[in-house]
């Protein structure tokens, strides 16, 4: 079966499973590409594509593939536009393999990047049980914590901390570091089992792959979710894995979700993910934001001072990741200096990240304003109610604005927690409690009071 009459066999399975609207939009446009070493590459339009495919739709790509060819096989996705630039690289790889006499030989390199340090990692409530356990593991490499395993959502910091870990480890010892990602470790194991023109096994680079992965000290592998779909290289990185773990190399791993959320990693992975420490790491609070956005503007060239209001105005709307923010500011320097500004202002800052925002002048309703105007109705600070002082003229104003950020923004406890100090969810979800019983309960004086602090929120 040629591999266009296999493709159209497969959208036919996968065109029964999705609506028509799904098929039209991520399928209809893509084709087989190339099959080789148990790898499908299939080819796609847009960037986009390759992200929506790998994360929502492997599962049908994958089981249809199985079921047509009675095969697993890995999958790849490459862009359309890029087709004609690996064929002329793959040319040239051709011709020089045929002049190759000897053996590749692996030099090492680290592939560290310098800049992703301690001193320059911000530490708020978020991420500081991350920070402290990455330190340690850097000060004993192969005692502390192996596996260490970060995890969390895209952008909040868990690749700085694995470069710090690793540059830390370099500086202070003759250990021998290696960071890659688990997109790199796939095309290196893919090489091992690639045939040449006498269809012989790439045994030459099996040795290569082994200096490269077995002799080193310090393994960081970044994103290992990307493993899922890859079951024979899942084999190879659980070989890999035992020799390091039992020599006392350290393993340092992230990934975008815990390892029990891996659902297509096979279960002696997870297992063995599971031995050391996970740590999970999340989206930054309040005081995190706006310590990230000090750093970077110190950090950059800009001459004049960006004022407090500017800096909560960043902060209270980018609220999900460490990138948006540093993204923001990179925004709002460039247009300070191409539109001349004298300063930089909230009118400025607004103006500049309009189309980042995308929400005018206003305040956006969230946990910080939430604070603020609780704060304000019960003649309180914002730090008070951060803190962890316990009399009732500080505690009962926390609990209403828990309930309040509860029930009128939808947040999770978890987010909450760190939006009030880094308190433990627990805490949050008995405040809230509290505060519904009592109103649940009749208390006619709280039910108005709550009534207001809503009018002056909304």
């Amino acid at each position: 079966m040629n591999n266009d009459l296999l493709w159209s066999k497969v959208l036919e399975k996968i065109n029964e499973k999705v609506t028509s609207l799904v098929y039209k939009t991520w399928f209809k446009d893509t084709f087989i590409y190339k099959i080789e070493n148990n790898i499908v590459t299939i080819a796609v339009p847009y960037e986009m594509h390759i992200k929506n495919l790998s994360e929502r739709y492997l599962e049908y790509i994958v089981g249809a593939l199985t079921e047509l060819t009675n095969t697993i096989y890995d999958i790849n996705f490459i862009l359309q536009d890029k087709i004609k630039d690996e064929n002329t690289l793959s040319t040239n790889i051709v011709d020089n393999a045929k002049t190759q006499e000897e053996p590749p030989v692996y030099k090492h390199s680290s592939n560290l990047i310098k800049k992703y340090n301690f001193d320059t990692f911000v530490v708020g409530n978020s991420n500081k049980l991350a920070q402290a356990a990455a330190f340690m593991v850097a000060q004993s490499p192969g005692d502390a914590y192996n596996p260490l395993f970060l995890y969390g959502s895209s952008g909040l910091g868990k690749t700085h901390l694995m470069h710090a870990v690793g540059n830390y480890i370099e500086e202070t010892t003759n250990k021998k570091v290696l960071y890659i990602t688990s997109q790199q470790f796939v095309e290196d194991f893919s090489k091992i089992s690639r045939k040449d023109d006498n269809n012989t096994t790439n045994y030459d680079y099996a040795e290569y792959f082994k200096n490269k992965y077995r002799s080193i000290d310090v393994l960081i592998i970044d994103d290992i979710q990307f493993l899922a779909t890859k079951p024979k290289t899942q084999e190879e990185f659980f070989h890999t894995f035992n020799v390091l773990h039992d020599e006392k190399k350290q393993i340092i791993i992230s990934s975008d979700r815990s390892p029990n959320d891996l659902k297509l990693l096979e279960e002696r992975l997870k297992t063995r993910f599971c031995w050391g420490l996970t740590v999970d790491i999340f989206p930054p609070d309040f005081d995190l934001r706006k310590n990230i956005i000090k750093k970077k503007i110190s950090g950059s060239k800009l001459l004049q001072e960006i004022p407090e209001d500017v800096i909560d105005y960043i902060a209270s709307n980018m609220t999900s990741d460490v990138r948006s923010l540093e993204g923001a500011v990179n925004r709002l320097i460039a247009y300070s200096l191409m539109m001349g500004c004298n300063e930089i202002n909230l009118p400025v800052a607004v103006d500049a990240l309009k189309d980042t925002i995308n929400r005018g002048t206003s305040e956006v309703t969230n946990i910080l304003k939430v604070q603020k105007i609780v704060a304000d109705f019960y003649k309180i600070s914002v730090d008070d109610m951060k803190s962890k002082k316990r009399s009732n003229t500080v505690a009962f104003p926390r609990q209403v604005a828990m309930y309040l950020s509860r029930s009128m923004l939808n947040e999770s406890f978890e987010r909450i927690g760190l939006e009030f100090g880094g308190k433990d969810h627990t805490t949050v979800m008995h405040s809230c409690n509290k505060i519904e019983k009592d109103l649940n309960s009749g208390n006619i004086e709280l039910q108005k009071t709550i009534e207001k602090i809503k009018e002056n929120i909304s």
